[in-house]
């Protein structure tokens, strides 16, 4: 596994680089080499933020993007909780990958970024897979980006989905974590 790390508005140390490089380094039993991982670390500079130390992962396979982000007062407890939710995303993608090509060969996962797991491996607690539970129909109305997030703000919800009035293309705005927001255009 190719990792990464970096820091952004925090001194990255050698020992909080290796601690990284180790702890999230564990994830490369369950990938193949092929696969990329980043882990940025930050502080954020904003003083009524007591859980200011930030540590988010991504992990690029061929098949989907795993990405994790916690935030503690203490960078290390940060790597660790990231660590524990990454091990747990792949796991659980890797079993639904063993699940879906029973019976095929280890090619196949070692395509899609994952290395083949021996059997007794894979027995872990069954969870119910997540569903629908609710289903609501609305008109979507053509609009500015800017008029979608007042709309957002209007109706308290984390995302909202429009028709782009310039483009005439579905759109999102959703608010980030940083108190802003973001805009998720469809392409053609």
């Amino acid at each position: 596994m190719n990792l990464t790390v970096k820091g952004r508005n925090l001194v990255l140390t050698e020992a909080t680089s290796s601690y990284a490089q180790e702890k999230i380094g564990k994830l490369g039993k369950y990938l193949a080499d092929v696969t990329r991982c980043e882990v940025e670390l930050w502080t954020e500079k904003n003083p009524s933020i007591p859980d200011n130390q930030v540590v988010e992962a991504t992990i690029f396979t061929k098949g989907p993007t795993i990405r994790a982000r916690e935030a503690t007062p203490d960078v290390y407890t940060s790597i660790d909780l990231v660590f524990a939710k990454l091990e747990r995303q792949v796991k659980k993608y890797r079993g639904k990958l063993v699940a879906r090509s029973q019976g095929a060969h280890k090619e196949v996962l070692a395509s899609e970024g994952f290395v083949a797991p021996e059997v007794s491996e894979v027995v872990e607690e069954e969870t119910p897979a997540p569903r629908i539970v609710k289903t609501k129909q609305f008109m979507i109305k053509p609009m500015t980006p800017e008029e979608a997030a007042l709309q957002l703000e209007l109706v308290g919800h984390d995302f909202y989905v429009f028709t782009n009035a310039e483009s005439q293309e579905t759109a999102v705005v959703y608010r980030r974590r940083d108190g802003n927001y973001g805009l998720i255009e469809a392409q053609s």
